[in-house]
């Protein structure tokens, strides 16, 4: 089922100019990503200034709490971004939220992103990144108690508008007492690669 919906979304894609596309994997997990810069629609907007996506992870239960014998189900994000860079440094700043969840669980986190560009790389722009997003009780529904997500990334632009990631995540659902309790969903690294258009 996940392939065929990676692989319509990745068809979706080619229909709009995107901000950009990102894959991430390691041995088990499969993650999908993609950014639209709104500017393109909005002229009211600055460039690489606001951003709407989205992200699917296939992720597999030797990287998670969940101990139960099936599968566990695929996590689904729609997200929104408001950034902007720190003038004279390389540092930008983000606020967002999303709208996230996965079989009978769901939560709107809000959180923070932060960016930084290294003084070093020359010619191959090496970037540092994190992110923290959390949804207390009152933006989680169906099933879910809270929300915690927080991720690293290392990305190094090896040709233009073409970068490898390599990061860390962990993703923590957790559930009403009576349906699981607090449960890690993903927590793993990743190699990843990232295209902007």
């Amino acid at each position: 089922m996940f392939k065929k919906i990676a692989l319509l979304t990745l068809c979706s894609i080619s229909l709009f100019a995107m901000n950009s596309i990102e894959l991430n994997i390691n041995d088990k997990d499969l993650e999908i990503g993609a950014k639209v810069d709104v500017h393109q629609f909005s002229e009211s907007t600055k460039e690489d200034s606001v951003h709407i996506g989205f992200k699917l992870l296939h992720a597999d239960k030797s990287h998670s709490d969940i101990v139960s014998t099936s599968d566990i189900h695929d996590y689904y994000e729609v997200n929104f971004l408001m950034k902007r860079e720190i003038e004279s440094t390389d540092l930008t700043i983000g606020l967002g939220f999303k709208v996230n969840g996965t079989k009978s669980y769901m939560s709107v986190p809000l959180g923070v992103e932060v960016g930084y560009k290294l003084p070093f790389g020359g010619s191959m722009p090496m970037h540092i990144s994190g992110a923290i997003y959390y949804a207390p009780e009152v933006l989680s529904m169906q099933d879910a108690e809270n929300f915690l997500e927080y991720r690293v990334d290392f990305e190094v632009e090896v040709i233009q508008n073409a970068s490898v990631i390599i990061g860390a995540r962990s993703m923590d659902t957790d559930y009403v007492s009576d349906k699981g309790g607090d449960l890690n969903y993903n927590r793993s690294a990743y190699l990843g690669f990232k295209f902007s258009f």
